[in-house]
C-alpha cells in the first residue's frame, strides 16, 4: 500500500528575520514555536503515514524535546540540513528513502509555512495519486513581469499565471533521481523542488491552496501569521 510521508526542510537560519537568539522556525507564538504548528498540521492529518525533518544540526536536540512536549508521534525521524535548501530537502528524502517504499509519495514542505490547511494536504495526496505529481499554488493576483535575457519584458496574462508554494508532493523514487541528476551535474541552486523537477523533464499538475500559504521569512510575515491565528483562535472561542 502506497505510503504518504511529509517530508519538512528547517534548515534556515532567518537572516530576512534578523533574530539573533533562534532560527526562525524556532520563534514562538502563544508559547508553541511555528515549526510545531507547521508539524502539527502533517501529525494530525489522517493520511499522513509518517514525517521526516531536516533541522539545523545544532538545534535537532531542542528540536526533539519538542516533539516529545507535542506529542508528535508521526515524526518519525530528524536529520541535520544542508548548506541549501536543495540540499537540506535532500537530506530528507534520503532518509525516507530508507524508511519507505520508493512508490510512496512525498509532501515536500517549508518548516516555516504554517497557514496551509488539511484540504491542501488531501487535494495534494490525491491529485499526485492521479497524475504522479503536484505543486500547491495559488492564482496570481496582480501582473507579473518577467524579465528576458536582452533586457526585454514579457508580461504574461493574470488570468494563466499562478504563483507555487507549497506543499510540493512527487513519487519519491522521481524526486530522489532528479536529486542525483542535479547533483552529478554539479547544480544546487534549484530555488524548489518543482523547477527542478520540470528542468529535468517532468510534467507536474496543481492544487490551489489558501491564498495565506505564506512563508515566514521576515518580521512583516510573522505579524500577518500572528493576526491570521489570533483570528482563527477567536472564533473558535466566540463562534465568530
Amino acid at each position: 500500500m502506497q505510503k504518504n510521508v511529509a517530508v519538512i526542510f528547517a534548515g534556515g537560519s532567518g537572516i530576512r528575520m534578523n533574530t539573533k537568539s533562534r532560527p526562525k522556525q524556532f520563534l514562538e507564538l502563544h508559547g508553541k514555536p511555528i515549526i510545531i504548528y507547521t508539524l502539527e498540521l502533517f501529525e494530525n492529518h489522517p493520511l499522513i503515514d509518517g514525517i521526516v525533518v531536516a533541522c539545523i544540526e545544532a538545534w535537532i536536540p531542542y528540536l526533539q524535546k519538542l516533539v516529545h512536549k507535542f506529542e508528535l508521534t508521526k515524526v518519525v525521524s530528524i536529520v541535520p540540513g544542508g548548506e541549501t535548501g536543495q540540499d537540506s530537502i535532500y537530506n530528507g528524502l534520503a532518509e525516507a528513502a530508507h524508511l519507505y517504499p520508493g512508490d510512496s509519495l512525498v509532501l515536500i514542505h517549508d518548516g516555516v509555512r504554517p497557514l496551509i490547511t488539511a484540504e491542501t494536504i488531501s487535494d495534494n495526496i490525491q491529485v499526485a495519486g492521479e497524475k504522479g505529481s503536484c505543486i500547491t499554488c495559488i492564482k496570481a493576483t496582480e501582473t507579473l513581469v518577467v524579465t528576458q535575457q536582452d533586457g526585454s519584458l514579457q508580461i504574461p496574462s493574470r488570468s494563466n499565471s499562478l504563483i507555487a508554494r507549497a506543499p510540493q508532493t512527487f513519487l519519491l523514487d522521481e524526486i530522489i533521481s532528479a536529486h542525483h541528476k542535479a547533483q552529478q551535474e554539479g547544480r544546487h541552486d534549484f530555488i524548489d523542488s518543482c523547477t527542478m523537477m520540470s528542468y529535468y523533464g517532468h510534467q507536474m499538475a496543481t492544487v490551489i491552496g489558501p491564498s495565506e500559504n505564506i512563508k515566514i521569512t521576515t518580521p512583516t510575515d510573522f505579524f500577518v501569521f500572528r493576526a491570521i491565528e489570533d483570528v482563527r483562535e477567536n472564533s473558535q472561542i466566540f463562534g465568530f
